[in-house]
């Protein structure tokens, strides 16, 4: 009796999840994007949600909470009801790095959200100033070393061009001096200008400027070449062995949304992914396009916690 009453339990709550899925959503889904309008996540996770809509019948709308380098919405998300009504789109500073660079970051990404799916990935690439007569990351390295402390530009401490400066700095045994702006433009304009010739910036940060000559690329910290940059050499072909640093982006919810929403989402990001002219537009970004299941995506948000935290602390990198 106790076998046939486990039997009819077990079968209940997998229909109830089937047809939870099915009807799911029966209303607009909101997607927390926890930067600016305008910027690459944005447009990236628009292209992206507005397949998603198509294919379920539903709107998604964007709602763009930008603030402490991405914390304040992704803490949002991790107070918000676990219905699949209200899911976020982050990415590696609010899911990994920040929680080395904030003492008190008021949400454990590990804890507080359920994965759904890693979808993309933007790789730093190293650039520098066509003012600069270097033409490879072994003649960076060795102008670095002739001349301590060259600066180097971001868009503010602890981004993922801080971030990715550090990295090499270790990778490479050279100190540089890190200057961040508040404004992306004025950090090229000053990269090209030769001020502050050395950046480790996003592709959609510095296009025009590659097209035009301006700024010259030396290589992608990635695994892969990336398409739009077909003949830029990886870090490692470049001869900087384990040098990879990129933004990536993933869709979470709060923690205890039901597996079967997740796993719905999960199924309409990958039929999005797959779509040949998202693929091409991620490929304009830089963006290498990705299908992860959401244990994949818990699993690289771990592995991405455990490497930052040592990079950061050997760089000696904390923010308030």
């Amino acid at each position: 009796m106790r076998a046939v009453l486990a039997g009819a339990f077990i079968a209940s709550t997998v229909f109830a999840g089937a047809g939870l899925a099915q009807d799911y959503p029966s209303r607009p889904v909101t997607v927390v994007v926890p930067f600016a309008t305008g910027s690459a996540s944005d447009v990236m996770t628009r292209l992206v949600v507005d397949r998603m809509a198509l294919a379920m019948g539903r709107r998604f709308v964007v709602d763009n909470r930008p603030g402490a380098g991405g914390n304040v919405g992704t803490a949002a998300v991790t107070r918000a009801e676990a219905d699949g009504y209200t899911i976020l789109m982050s990415s590696s500073g609010p899911l990994a790095a920040n929680k080395a660079l904030y003492p008190n970051l008021g949400y454990d990404p590990e804890r507080d959200l359920a994965p759904i799916a890693l979808f993309a990935s933007l790789p730093n690439i190293v650039v520098v100033s066509a003012k600069l007569p270097v033409t490879s990351m072994t003649e960076l390295i060795a102008h670095v070393r002739r001349t301590p402390n060259v600066p180097y530009g971001s868009v503010g401490n602890g981004s993922s061009q801080h971030l990715a400066g550090a990295f090499f700095e270790q990778l490479a045994g050279v100190k540089m001096t890190h200057v961040p702006y508040k404004v992306t433009a004025q950090m090229v304009a000053d990269l090209v200008a030769g001020e502050v010739p050395v950046s480790f910036q996003l592709l959609p940060n510095v296009i025009g400027m590659l097209k035009g000559g301006q700024v010259r690329p030396l290589a992608v910290a990635a695994a892969r070449r990336l398409p739009a940059l077909p003949d830029v050499p990886t870090a490692a072909e470049a001869g900087v062995r384990g040098y990879e640093s990129a933004a990536w982006f993933a869709f979470l919810a709060p923690r205890a949304t039901p597996r079967p929403i997740i796993e719905r989402l999960h199924k309409e990001i990958a039929a999005a992914i797959a779509d040949p002219a998202i693929r091409a537009r991620f490929a304009d970004l830089g963006a290498e396009p990705i299908n992860a299941t959401p244990e994949e995506t818990a699993r690289h948000i771990g592995a991405e916690i455990a490497k930052w935290r040592e990079i950061i602390g050997k760089a000696g990198i904390k923010l308030d």
